[in-house]
């Protein structure tokens, strides 16, 4: 039983892989079953056995990516008594650590908002019903540092925005950051560490008082 088990969650798994980089290269319309089943090493069958149809391998790949992405962000906002500077690293560290990961994700939302809005809903929704709670959090942080002295005022949702800017841009711009930049991305962890010092620096000196 255990080793049925094992055998059923590898060929998920395998699937879920295949699954992400047809999608991730070809988008949704492009994206052929046959395609995934043969890169995953099973059946057309089986394919169908585990996930049914296509859109169910989607939204199954979409709401994995971004239940990732707001765990990350939450996580980062969970110690409300971190001070400003910490939370707002944790925030960039982990943005960028998720971005990194899935460097082919801005590229596959950006052309799915426009040629599959409806697919994409799910997850614009979910990062609707968690915005409020982490914009929450954040905005506290900063009126409570504006009253410090600490800071100057600012709308939590612009400074995500400038934080998502800056952090998501150099992947979805790559080949001409790569070319201009002497192909900086080539060294994936030293370009991101790179980033993460940068993005603090440029976000801290935007929230000097």
């Amino acid at each position: 039983m255990l080793d049925n088990k094992v055998s059923n969650k590898n060929t998920e798994e395998l699937i879920l892989k295949a699954a992400e980089q047809e999608f991730m290269t070809k988008g949704f319309d492009g994206a052929r079953t046959t395609s995934i089943a043969e890169a995953a090493g099973v059946t057309h069958a089986m394919f169908h056995y585990y996930f049914r149809t296509k859109d169910r391998l989607f939204n199954r790949i979409i709401t994995d990516k971004i239940t990732i992405l707001v765990n990350a962000l939450m996580i980062s906002v969970t110690d409300r008594e971190q001070s400003l500077d910490r939370l707002i690293k944790n925030i960039i560290d982990r943005h960028l650590d998720f971005i990194s990961s899935n460097p082919d994700l801005p590229h596959f939302v950006i052309r799915e908002i426009y040629s599959n809005p409806d697919k994409v809903k799910v997850l614009l929704d979910k990062l609707v019903i968690n915005a409020p709670v982490f914009f929450n959090i954040l905005q506290d942080k900063i009126d409570r540092s504006v009253a410090a002295g600490i800071c100057r005022h600012i709308d939590a949702r612009m400074l995500m925005l400038d934080i998502a800017s800056l952090n998501v841009l150099p992947y979805l711009a790559s080949p001409i950051v790569n070319s201009v930049l002497n192909n900086c991305m080539a060294n994936g962890k030293q370009f991101v560490e790179m980033r993460k010092r940068e993005n603090f620096d440029t976000i801290m000196r935007k929230l000097k008082p």
